[in-house]
């Protein structure tokens, strides 16, 4: 029970203080890139390095759009770098965007999920399920990308964005805002002045409990309650499944499409982010994995360490930790409407994106 309780202890310190751990990171990782990366340049000097300085703000604005709505960092930064860096800089090769895409996310995605969950807005017993129900589609799905033409699943993703796109328009949502007038109100330390719940067993400062008819009550950093049930498994499990898929495909897909899911069985707008965070987190991980090992053993692509843009990633590392930082707080201060209307045109934006890069793959 001891050795628990510490355990508890730890983890609940970890998270108080995550911030601070998540802002070293990046900088770890850029003394360690300037230091030992290899480059094509024996000795790279200052114009190298800072070449790519203005990316920042772009990845910046980019991290902390994606993470606010819960999808993957790659379904802007993939557009942005095809689009918008060949005009303002040089085209890149599809191996280098993959590059950039994949590490920046991945530094991105474990900034805001730490963040959610510090803040309370994770329900860890929902995204062990999707998580465990998606891993073999999204292996599946990496595996398959070295076989079947690109431009034919970017055509079926933008399809089914869009059609995301229309359902959060359509969707009602007026279940979603936390019950903030509800009786008693929670403390803003996670604690309750009341029958609210401070469930000390959680990975984080605020509550949650489960009724034995199944009913959440989870209370988060700020003292908002949010009620709801886990129902709906089935269909999350098949939307999930289906776009994780898409995940190891494309490296986007499992956070755009499953987050309409949650939605639709009643899940929070605000937890159903932070809870997509978990799951696009990992997916995209292993997806990632898969991609550079698996590509060997089958015959498809591998990467070079020695050719990766290491003066763009310096830049675009620090900008996506830090939006994944800001993100929960952009989450929490919007409200419901605006938060489902702003998904819903961010993926018609980048549903129009895709549209374009198959016109130009098949042109």
């Amino acid at each position: 029970m001891t050795r628990s309780l510490s355990q508890d202890s730890v983890v609940k310190r970890f998270l108080k203080y995550q911030h601070v751990l998540v802002f070293i990171a990046p900088v770890l990782f850029v003394a360690f890139v300037y230091a030992a990366a290899p480059t094509e340049a024996a000795n790279p000097g200052a114009d190298y390095w800072l070449e790519y300085w203005w990316l920042f703000p772009f990845f910046l604005l980019g991290a902390t759009i994606v993470n606010t709505v819960g999808i993957s960092g790659a379904a802007l930064f993939v557009p942005f770098l095809i689009f918008i860096f060949p005009v303002l800089a040089h085209p890149l090769d599809a191996e280098t965007i993959v590059k950039v895409g994949l590490i920046s996310e991945s530094f991105g995605l474990s900034s805001s999920a730490l963040a959610f969950i510090s803040y309370g807005l994770v329900d860890r017993r929902l995204a062990a399920s999707l998580v465990a129900g998606a891993l073999p589609f999204v292996i599946g799905g990496a595996f398959l990308s070295f076989f079947i033409p690109e431009a034919l699943f970017q055509f079926l993703l933008a399809v089914l964005l869009i059609l995301s796109s229309y359902i959060l328009f359509k969707a009602d949502v007026g279940h979603e805002e936390p019950g903030a007038d509800a009786e008693p109100q929670a403390a803003t330390d996670g604690g309750t002045t009341g029958t609210l719940p401070n469930d000390a067993a959680k990975l984080g400062p605020a509550g949650v409990t489960t009724s034995d008819e199944g009913h959440v009550t989870r209370v988060d950093r700020d003292g908002n309650d949010y009620r709801y049930d886990r129902g709906g498994y089935l269909e999350r499990f098949g939307v999930y499944g289906f776009g994780g898929v898409f995940q190891g495909l494309a490296g986007f897909g499992i956070g755009e499409i499953g987050i309409v899911s949650m939605l639709r069985s009643s899940i929070p707008v605000r937890v159903a982010i932070g809870t997509n965070h978990i799951v696009v987190a990992t997916t995209a991980i292993i997806a990632s994995l898969t991609h550079v090992f698996g590509g060997g053993l089958v015959g498809g692509h591998s990467m070079n360490l020695a050719l990766t843009p290491w003066n763009m990633v310096v830049f675009t590392v620090p900008a996506t930790v830090l939006g994944g930082q800001i993100a929960p707080y952009v989450a929490a201060a919007l409200d419901t409407d605006t938060l489902k209307h702003f998904v819903a045109f961010i993926f018609a934006v980048i549903a129009t994106a895709l549209f374009v890069l198959v016109g130009q793959a098949v042109l």
